[in-house]
């Protein structure tokens, strides 16, 4: 099972995010320790751009340990795959760097059900939202991949890494995995400076260098109402349900 991480440091909203600052570490940096600390993640690489200003990330990448693979910036379908093909991944479990929160329990809990249903080619959170925004997690077989890198034909489904998949349930076995309460309405991803002020002030919560779970957030923010206010009120998904419209295919899901 290894895990692809999506890196790259150019953002419209939020130019530069995934080198920003948590706690004294990068943010990337803080997303790969956590997605290391999921039991059933073999080893993990970084999938970036071949863009001069990625070279960071290429660099904070090799110092963390890992192999990093730079591709497409547009067209990040083929980035990743290729990058899978670069780390023969018979497996995948797909990370965007931009989520602070990735918790290892619940990459853990989508792994599973992948591994122990061997008919399924992709399993995930997303298909119906009932965690957090920034708790999203993808697993999927590279033949799965594979199959979705040649057949994907409208830019919506090439600029972004599943949707083809998850789209074509025809075509895929898809499984999702609910939590037990819909908190799909919290936001917990970055792409926002507002985004980043709430990240900041979660870590700074949890100064003792501990990888804090969903379950440590949740009560935090139970004492701490106001915090979900900093980052309230952003759509979720904005990016790929910009570039479906953009794509001229519909709405998203």
């Amino acid at each position: 099972m290894v895990a692809i991480i999506q890196a790259r440091m150019g953002s419209s909203r939020l130019p530069g995010k995934t080198l920003a600052d948590l706690e004294g570490k990068p943010l990337l940096a803080r997303v790969i320790e956590r997605v290391l600390a999921a039991r059933l993640v073999q080893r993990a690489t970084v999938a970036t751009t071949t863009n001069p200003e990625d070279e960071a990330i290429l660099d904070l990448a090799r110092s963390c340990g890992l192999d990093a693979y730079a591709g497409s910036s547009n067209n990040v379908l083929d980035r990743f795959y290729n990058a899978a093909k670069h780390v023969h991944a018979d497996v995948i479990v797909r990370i965007t760097a931009d989520d602070p929160f990735k918790d290892p329990d619940i990459i853990d809990r989508i792994i599973a059900v992948l591994l122990e249903n061997r008919e399924l080619d992709y399993v995930s959170n997303t298909i119906r939202p009932t965690f957090p925004e920034g708790l999203d997690v993808e697993a999927f077989s590279f033949d799965a991949l594979e199959r979705a890198w040649k057949e994907a034909d409208i830019a919506a489904d090439r600029e972004h890494v599943t949707p083809y998949m998850w789209r074509h349930p025809e075509r895929f076995a898809l499984r999702n995995v609910t939590n037990d309460i819909d908190l799909s309405n919290l936001r917990w991803t970055l792409d926002y400076p507002e985004d980043l002020v709430f990240a900041r002030q979660v870590y700074g919560a949890f100064p003792d260098g501990r990888i804090f779970l969903m379950k440590d957030i949740l009560e935090l923010l139970s004492e701490r109402p106001e915090l979900s206010a900093l980052n309230a009120g952003f759509e979720r998904n904005a990016g790929y349900k910009k570039s479906l419209r953009e794509s001229g295919a519909g709405k998203a899901g």
